[in-house]
């Protein structure tokens, strides 16, 4: 049975058997999970690439890392406010509407990426020295970030493009375009970082190139070859409308907001780190890095499960909806459970890929070996948040998050930094994501995620 027979079900209203809701599933899963395997594959090669540079070089790039992720957790938050609601609308069978959505999706997120590129341009001079970083690396750790911020408009529209595709059941063509980014990347870095001599600011400009290259690829697919919200001969407004801007407001503010302080916490983290060192800070930038190859393929399952649900609510498919949420949450559960497993026997390996020095290869093996034990509540976490963004449900969730974060991870965080330096921050971090995939799995199981498929 072809994925896209699969997929109509949902549509048509038809039943499925367990077996044909597992193999959905994993048919949309698997493009989104080797994405998303490829591009932190791009991530290590990158750290790779500027790691022998140097560890003051790896340190300035570590520095600012998890402001930059807070960037591309408000231009995600944008995206998910428009495409749930195409995710919906394709369910209800209804793709006028759908494309109407899509038009005005592409000018606001256009405005929204252009407000952030400002607030780059404003703070990029002082940044490192608010995250406690030394003089030392301050100026490249200001240009990487400039670079990025500027290149903001790409990052925005090919996330956008990416996820309409994908909430249309298009898993493939935003996948194998998401490869084809990490390909470029690493092309373009070893161009800019070794030939042309740009260092770390080439390692930022390479990876905007390969960025901008992937948002046009993408929007071609999307407005052009996309059967259900091409919009080639399909004239309609661009014009935003107000009852479908709140909407996305509804769905998208509580995610931007839940980036906005997971981001900041995140950046307190690194505040929390930059004391103890030099090597400290390139040791636990290196070791996100390894880490997120074990946490990518929730993520993929996490974005079919976004899909699923939310075309199974736009169908009104009550009880299907319900056990491809479950089927969803537990592969990968079950996946990153395997992926934690290789990650602590592997950990010394993988982080001397990353950094030919001693002391940083130690630090983060030591930390990715605690870390692996927090990796089945994590993909619970994941998975189950992808569950309830399809269902429009992100604001409780997001709350939850925060509390967890914030209440949990940092006190825990700074106290035993005090004792055990990096090794505490990352107990820390494992202690709070069990505790938050016990809170996703309780909300998943007895919550009100899905009050929208009430009879």
């Amino acid at each position: 049975m072809a994925k896209t027979d699969l997929l109509s079900y949902i549509r048509e209203g038809r039943t499925m058997t367990r077996s044909e809701q597992l193999r959905l599933i994993v048919q949309l899963s698997v493009p989104s999970i080797l994405a998303q395997i490829s591009a932190t594959v791009m991530f290590f090669i990158d750290y790779a690439m500027v790691g022998h540079l140097g560890e003051k070089a790896t340190a300035s790039v570590g520095l600012v890392e998890t402001t930059t992720w807070l960037l591309g957790g408000l231009s995600s938050a944008v995206a998910m406010g428009f495409s749930v609601q195409v995710a919906h609308f394709i369910g209800a069978g209804d793709f006028e509407k759908a494309r109407r959505v899509l038009r005005q999706s592409l000018v606001c997120a256009a405005v929204w990426s252009l407000a952030l590129t400002v607030v780059c341009l404003a703070v990029h001079r002082s940044l490192p020295y608010w995250l406690g970083g030394s003089a030392d690396i301050a100026h490249d750790a200001s240009m990487y970030f400039l670079v990025i911020g500027l290149a903001g408009i790409f990052f925005q529209m090919s996330g956008l493009a990416g996820s309409m595709l994908k909430c249309s059941g298009n898993m493939k063509v935003p996948s194998a375009l998401n490869i084809l980014m990490c390909v470029m990347d690493v092309a373009f870095n070893y161009l800019f970082i070794y030939i042309l001599d740009m260092g770390v600011k080439g390692a930022a400009m390479g990876t905007a190139l390969a960025e901008a290259v992937t948002a046009g690829l993408m929007l071609y697919f999307l407005l052009w070859r996309s059967d259900m919200l091409g919009l080639r001969g399909r004239p309609g407004s661009f014009r935003p409308r107000g009852d479908t801007v709140r909407t996305a407001f509804k769905i998208g503010a509580p995610m931007g907001l839940q980036h906005l302080l997971m981001g900041s916490a995140q950046i307190v983290g690194t505040v929390i780190v930059a004391p103890l060192g030099t090597v400290a800070i390139a040791a636990n930038s290196m070791a996100i890095t390894v880490e997120s190859l074990c946490y990518m393929p929730g993520y993929g399952i996490a974005e079919a499960a976004t899909t699923l649900v939310g075309q199974g609510i736009g169908a009104g498919q009550r009880l299907l909806t319900r056990s491809l949420a479950s089927l969803s949450v537990g592969l990968g559960i079950s996946v990153m459970t395997v992926m934690g497993v290789l990650m602590f026997v592997f950990a010394p390996e993988l982080m001397a890929f990353m950094s030919p020095v001693e002391q940083i290869v130690s630090e983060g093996a030591a930390a990715l070996r605690i870390e692996a034990f927090a990796e089945p509540m994590f993909a619970a976490s994941i998975v189950c948040n992808g569950v309830f963004v399809g269902a429009g449900d992100t604001l409780k969730p997001a709350v939850m998050s925060l509390l967890s974060m914030w209440g949990v991870r940092l006190t825990l965080a700074w106290w035993l930094s005090q004792q055990y330096g990096l090794r505490g921050v990352w107990m820390a971090m494992a202690i709070e994501l069990t505790f938050r995939g016990l809170l996703f799995l309780a909300r998943l199981l007895k919550g009100n995620w899905n009050r929208a498929l009430r009879s």
